[in-house]
């Protein structure tokens, strides 16, 4: 049986060092005419939700989300160089990723709260973006509900590989809302306690698969073959 595979990005793949906070902030900035006041509140939420709530906490309507799309593309451009300088690849990631693309039956793509245009660009930053499938990945500006994101790598990949409907899904992320999202979209789970929550706060959250990082390679595709195997 083939398996779906689908990573987060920031904390799970990368460490951003606050770049994204930065392109958040000059993309509001953008939309709304003035600096803000207040940081992006971020920690697993999508584009779309990201800055509908910067304007609300700027006591402002957030405009259409086309004029949020156009400046927050307008932010994220040309910023690999800062990535690369300021931030990181996580540890076992890369490994991580080749492991995945080289299984057969194993297609391994993006499920993010960026904005595919941003998206990219981080992942480039890295040398990342070659080893995801990333035309078939879900991203911020389809969804401001990240379990409907799943549903939308789910179908496109399907339809673009030819899987069956019933090819099983796992979704790899660092946050509640990641853990949250699989569960809610009956998807399965590997929680990664590479930003700010702890394993237990991943196991709490509902993730029966916690890893401390990426390192262990191994450990991470024995249990991706056994949830292929298992829905075979």
């Amino acid at each position: 049986m083939p398996l779906i595979v689908l990573w987060d990005i920031d904390h799970t793949l990368i460490e951003n060092s606050g770049v994204s906070k930065e392109i958040y902030a000059a993309a509001f900035a953008a939309a709304a005419g003035r600096v803000p006041i207040r940081p992006a509140r971020t920690e697993g939420r999508t584009d779309r939700l990201i800055l509908a709530e910067m304007f609300r906490d700027h006591d402002m309507q957030p405009p259409p989300w086309e004029q949020i799309l156009v400046a927050l593309e307008a932010a994220g451009a040309g910023r690999e160089t800062d990535l690369a300088q300021r931030g990181r690849a996580l540890p076992g990631v890369r490994e991580a990723l080749v492991a995945v693309a080289e299984e057969p039956g194993m297609i391994s793509s993006v499920l993010t709260g960026n904005i595919a245009a941003n998206a990219r660009v981080k992942l480039t930053a890295f040398g990342l973006d070659a080893l995801l499938d990333m035309g078939c990945g879900a991203y911020g500006e389809h969804s401001a509900d990240r379990a409907a994101l799943v549903k939308v790598a789910r179908d496109h990949i399907q339809q673009v590989h030819r899987l069956s409907p019933d090819t099983p899904v796992v979704l790899i992320g660092d946050t509640p809302r990641d853990v949250q999202a699989a569960l809610d979209s009956d998807a399965h789970v590997v929680a990664v306690a590479s930003g700010i929550h702890s394993v237990e706060e991943l196991s709490v959250a509902g993730a029966s698969t916690v890893f401390s990082d990426l390192r262990d390679v191994c450990a991470l595709m024995d249990h991706l073959r056994s949830l292929a195997d298992i829905a075979d």
